[in-house]
């Protein structure tokens, strides 16, 4: 099995290999890997701004099929830029991404606030958060190494606080960024703080908003994650993301939530 998510054919097409497929549909990506490779096509776009920003509506499961990625220019300034990606399969698009670049400065004198992290050294391993699916195939589950934060308990739902490294790279022969690395473990946060079992509820989420204010370091990268679910059938993930030096940016999922019976 190739060690990546995605291989790269001659057409542009994107094929996801078995380390993409998420937990709900056999045939359906876990949204993580198709994000990181949103990102990649909007970073490319603007290669002398610093992606800040990308807020990804999924208006159908991304299949694993296969499927093209379109971005465009939206608006070019000289300090701020607005791009746009889409997720296209043969005839209908599946997810769509609006991004901010901002321009960069070298050693601007600021006062910033005081971040802190769980130490990586008092993390212990644990599975992933959730280890089940609606299918027997393998998952997204089994391509990331996971470790908690002791205080937060082990793949227990909940508010949590976890740890993760991907196994492979986002695309076949190819160094992905520093925000393409940590989009898979932003997507994680309806995962990583859940409220009930994947069989009595589901709660996959409509949308994903990753805002970064520096460029994660490293290859291991943390969520601080609470998910608030409501009678009503919606809910929302707060994730707070770090590396080993302190918070990097945060994440949010706006969740559909049904009964699994």
């Amino acid at each position: 099995m190739t060690d990546a998510y995605f291989t790269l054919g001659r057409d542009g097409w994107f094929k996801p290999t078995e380390h993409s497929r998420g937990p709900w549909d056999a045939d359906a990506c876990h949204a993580g890997p198709p994000t990181a490779l949103l990102v990649r096509a909007v970073e490319a776009l603007v290669p002398h701004q610093r992606l800040t920003r990308i807020t990804v509506e999924l208006t159908r499961p991304v299949p694993m099929a296969g499927f093209r990625v379109q971005a465009e220019v939206r608006r070019l300034g000289r300090s701020v830029t607005h791009t746009e990606a889409a997720i296209y399969g043969s005839d209908r698009f599946y997810a769509r991404a609006f991004a901010l670049h901002i321009r960069t400065l070298d050693g601007l004198q600021v006062r910033t606030a005081e971040s802190f992290s769980p130490l990586f050294s008092d993390s212990v391993e644990g599975p992933f958060p959730i280890d089940k699916s609606r299918h027997q195939l393998g998952t997204f589950a089994s391509a990331v190494d996971v470790r908690y934060d002791k205080e937060s308990g082990v793949g227990v739902g909940g508010p949590t606080t976890m740890w993760m490294r991907s196994k492979y790279s986002i695309l076949e022969g190819e160094e992905p960024s520093p925000f393409q690395q940590i989009a898979p473990l932003a997507d994680c946060g309806n995962g990583i703080s859940y409220n009930d079992s994947i069989d009595v509820i589901s709660f996959p989420n409509t949308d994903l908003t990753i805002s970064l204010h520096r460029d994660p370091v490293g290859n291991w990268f943390g969520s601080r994650s609470v998910s608030h679910w409501q009678p009503t059938g919606i809910g929302m993930s707060d994730s707070e993301l770090f590396d080993r030096h302190g918070a990097v940016g945060r994440a949010t999922q706006s969740l559909i939530l049904d009964s699994a019976r």
